[in-house]
């Protein structure tokens, strides 16, 4: 396994998904939940992370809506990621923007004009979060979505089009020459012709290049054909690992994989959401977490565990230990693989009891890798998963209430900046130029 140089600097991400809202949080009194269907809570907080200096605000986006989801919460209910990201584009100068697309529902044409329109609207600061998604085929025609082996060859050919289309209007083919009369070089204007597998696309695209750093790529998948694919293209991956153990496998993996696509290592950033459950001390963060998670009831806790691990604990008193000879033979879960593996581990090495697994926070909440405590327990771990190489940063996701938001970008990053792991300050104007900064 091939590990990447290590890099001085964290680089650091914010979604600006109000996660913090999710659960039970929105409906605390000061939540701001109405405006969510605005823009002004994604422009606060990306102001707010501009000037704590974090790489890039990222919006997840998901095209169907869970129903059942909305009696409680807003679920996966939003405005477009892509339209948000260009209201953002005027009102901050220098932060990243990283919108969602889909390509398993999308065309890379229009997606090619979208992101290189937010690249110009920005100055440079866009960047093309790329999925093959999950679910939501009903919505586009398709009976049933896709194997994940067929979404990511679509998502291989997309991607190498839309890439294409950015490089087939050059800037150097902008002439504006007013005394001649001269508007265009035509004969810079190459058409891609491109017939493939599962797209027939001209070209070339309606919109010059950028006169700057090209659009860096993020990627989310976590099957053997996701990380193949980030090794191929990804500047960034936002992954799910819940323990430092799926952290550094993952990193290990993704190494290898930027070799056998002829890239390098430290080429491919392995940047995993990281929930935050923040207090002022450790007891208020439980609290917090334990207050928003109250709808998950032992009925829900017992079928998840039967979903990630193929165990029905229903009828299981909850003193009785957990080992791995209790593990079902040969079960394979559709969620996510790193998740489920570090749900084995936990059984593995702890041998917890009934409750204690049924209360863990990787079976009530979120399945990224999440701290509950005190800010300066958050800096402390962010610092031994990078130290220890695991990580090249995160993209925060703050849970609970707005409280672990304002202790994110008060108290956690400054530390961060403070140790020297995290930027003082800007040294460039783009997102290519911020991910470039900090390798040794």
């Amino acid at each position: 396994m091939h590990q990447p140089e290590h890099r001085r600097k964290l680089c650091i991400g914010m979604s600006v998904a109000p996660t913090w809202l999710s659960g039970e949080g929105w409906r605390d009194p000061d939540s701001g939940i109405e405006g969510l269907y605005s823009s002004d809570l994604a422009l606060d907080v990306a102001r707010r992370a501009e000037a704590v200096h974090m790489d890039f605000v990222f919006r997840p986006d998901a095209s169907f809506l869970p129903m059942q989801m909305m009696e409680q919460s807003f679920g996966f209910s939003s405005l477009d990621p892509t339209l948000l990201m260009a209201t953002l584009a005027r009102e901050t100068s220098r932060i990243g923007l990283v919108t969602t697309i889909s390509t398993t529902f999308g065309h890379p044409y229009s997606a090619a004009r979208q992101m290189m329109s937010l690249h110009w609207l920005s100055r440079g600061r866009a960047g093309w979060n790329v999925v093959t998604a999950l679910q939501g085929n009903e919505n586009f025609g398709l009976p049933e979505m896709p194997s994940s082996e067929t979404r990511y060859a679509r998502a291989a050919e997309f991607t190498d089009i839309v890439r294409r289309l950015w490089s087939s209007f050059p800037l150097e083919a902008l002439l504006v020459d007013r005394a001649a009369g001269r508007y265009a070089d035509t004969d810079l204007l190459l058409p891609i012709d491109h017939q493939g597998a599962h797209f027939a696309v001209r070209g070339p695209l309606n919109l010059p290049q950028y006169p700057g750093p090209r659009i860096p790529l993020m990627q989310a998948g976590g099957s053997k054909y996701g990380v193949d694919f980030a090794g191929q293209v990804a500047d960034m991956v936002f992954a799910q690992t819940p323990d430092l153990q799926s952290a550094q496998a993952l990193r290990a993996q993704l190494s290898d994989r930027a070799l056998a696509h002829h890239r390098q290592p430290h080429d491919v950033r392995l940047l995993p959401g990281l929930s935050l459950y923040l207090g002022e001390t450790r007891a208020e963060a439980q609290a917090l977490f334990l207050a928003t998670n109250r709808r998950v009831d032992r009925k829900q806790r017992i079928a998840r565990v039967q979903e990630f691990l193929g165990l029905d604990l229903g009828d299981w008193p909850g003193a009785r230990r957990l080992t791995d000879a209790d593990l079902p033979e040969g079960f394979t879960s559709p969620r996510c693989k790193t998740h489920c593996d570090a749900l084995r581990r936990i059984i593995r090495d702890l041998t917890p009891t009934v409750d204690e697994l049924l209360a863990r926070p990787e079976i009530q909440a979120s399945v990224h890798w999440q701290v509950i405590g005190t800010p300066e327990d958050a800096v402390s771990e962010i610092a031994g998963w990078f130290r220890a190489g695991a990580v090249d940063g995160f993209i925060a996701v703050p849970g609970g209430s707005v409280r672990s938001l304002d202790l994110l970008l008060d108290r956690v990053i400054p530390a961060l900046a403070a140790q020297g792991l995290f930027r003082q300050s800007y040294s460039a104007d783009t997102l290519l130029g911020h991910l470039q900064e900090g390798r040794d």
